[in-house]
């Protein structure tokens, strides 16, 4: 019966059976989930009365800073801006250094004069390498082609990639394994977690993004931090929009010769480096962006969990940095250039010096690509540079200078006033030349030696074909568009 005295059907009974159950039910899980979050609490302090200490609350005092929404950010930025900073900027006296000892003919009295102030250096270093193998070949009287294949082909290419690649990889990966060995590292994969998560991709992509900086090849090799096969797959394919040690030379040039030469001479330095931070934040946007494409089409699927652990923070150990820094990432690295580059050297030579017609095979090949470097607002100098250069983009700039002024054989300029009359004054470069060139550097087909990487790494011909030619189509694609709307504009 109601409380009214009239007859309650089996319905009813059921339906009050049913939310008195739920109440008791809801009641019942409530008390359970409070009585459980009580004992944590309990036990959290317990533990934290017991285990913590001054380093740990240190720890955690950092850890309010390095990961706070505020901060984070720009503390990261500042970091990666020291490291770029020390990198491009402390690789430039052993970098001479290097060039003079292997391909100088003067050796290493430029150097000498310049950083010592040794105005008559000993006779022994006033020859490189470069010379010596050169009189060697002579003393044997080999043929000059052989010669010219072998030492200024071969030897100069591998030598050109040794003093260009080794300073600066030797100076970014130990102050990186620093970061690592420190802790750091996993607060920046912490800090983009959410960028990286609305583009598609994994928060630890943003660890294997700034290994590009080093060395592509290092950094889709780290992309094995990735556990999801769909998410690493992304990380390998964008991995080559970071600017690395190869293609620095390049955008340093061009934003120094240019950028930087419409700039009083007190404010070069910081437009230059202005220009650089551009292209390298250019790059970070572009990976971003491919990366969201790519996990909507043809890596569509779900994202997967993220449980990162930001460890204790700890001294860092000084044999471990030297090991992994310079043995397991710069060596490595280097010996795998230096050898895809070798073969690229007696193909310059070729170019360089093998006529038709009294012109060189170099000019021909120029000339047949100067329709399609002038739609993308440069030209096929610099076309036939970038397709010679696939092995290292290192050999970029001389080898660009090697068929501008027909010497056989690749050259640097003595600096840069001499440069800019090269590309200015005698082969009709612009601003708009430059900008388009920088854009390039950074959307161009990855070198040989990471491509070979990704193919190690994906055992995939087709992801390592998308790989290779994804870059260039989208360079060929952006330069196109910038120089004709530049030109509609102009």
């Amino acid at each position: 019966m109601s409380e009214q005295g009239t007859p309650v059907t089996p319905q009813e009974l059921i339906a009050r059976a049913d939310e008195l159950q739920r109440r008791l039910g809801e009641r019942f899980r409530d008390q359970l989930v409070e009585s459980l979050y009580k004992d944590a609490r309990r036990i959290a302090r317990r533990a934290v009365r017991e285990v913590e200490g001054g380093s740990v609350k240190l720890d955690r005092t950092i850890d309010r800073i390095v990961t706070s929404r505020v901060f984070g950010l720009p503390i990261m930025l500042g970091l990666l801006a020291v490291v770029f900073w020390l990198t491009v900027v402390g690789a430039n006296v052993p970098s001479r250094f290097l060039a003079g000892l292997l391909i100088d003919e003067n050796g290493l009295s430029e150097w000498l004069k310049d950083y010592l102030g040794v105005q008559h250096p000993p006779a022994f270093l006033t020859m490189s390498v470069g010379a010596l193998l050169h009189r060697g070949f002579d003393l044997v009287h080999a043929p000059w082609w052989l010669t010219g294949v072998l030492v200024d082909g071969v030897y100069l290419c591998m030598a050109w990639v040794v003093s260009v690649m080794l300073p600066p990889m030797a100076i970014f990966f130990p102050m990186w394994t620093i970061l690592e060995d420190f802790g750091y590292l996993p607060r920046v994969a912490f800090n983009l977690d959410w960028l990286f998560k609305k583009a598609g991709a994994h928060g630890k992509q943003s660890l294997t993004m700034a290994m590009g900086f080093g060395c592509n090849a290092a950094g889709v090799t780290a992309c094995r931090i990735i556990d999801s096969p769909r998410e690493r797959l992304i990380a390998v394919l964008t991995n080559n929009f970071m600017i690395c040690n190869g293609r620095f030379p390049t955008i340093i040039m061009l934003a120094t010769v240019f950028v930087g030469a419409s700039f009083r001479p007190e404010l070069v330095s910081v437009a230059a480096a202005g220009a650089v931070l551009g292209i390298v934040l250019l790059g970070v946007g572009f990976t971003l962006a491919t990366s969201w494409v790519l996990s909507r089409t043809v890596l569509r699927g779900e994202a997967s969990a993220f449980a990162l652990e930001l460890p204790p923070y700890r001294r860092p150990g000084f044999l471990r940095i030297l090991y992994t820094s310079l043995i397991d990432r710069t060596f490595f690295v280097l010996m795998r250039a230096v050898w895809v580059s070798a073969p690229a050297g007696a193909v310059i030579w070729v170019l360089g010096n093998l006529k038709i017609g009294g012109t060189s095979l170099a000019i021909h090949c120029a000339r047949a690509l100067e329709p399609l470097g002038f739609m993308m607002g440069l030209d096929g100098v610099i076309l036939l540079a970038y397709v010679i250069a696939i092995p290292a983009n290192e050999i970029v700039v001389p080898t660009m200078i090697m068929v501008y002024l027909s010497s056989g054989k690749m050259t640097e300029m003595a600096n840069d006033v001499a440069l800019r009359s090269l590309l200015v004054d005698q082969h009709g470069w612009s601003l708009l030349t430059a900008v388009c060139l920088m854009l390039f550097a950074l959307l161009h087909n990855p070198c040989g030696t990471t491509i070979w990487t990704i193919y190690k790494e994906t055992k995939s011909r087709k992801w390592t074909l998308v790989a290779a030619f994804m870059p260039v189509v989208m360079g060929i694609t952006v330069c196109t568009v910038v120089a004709t709307v530049a030109r509609m504009i102009w």
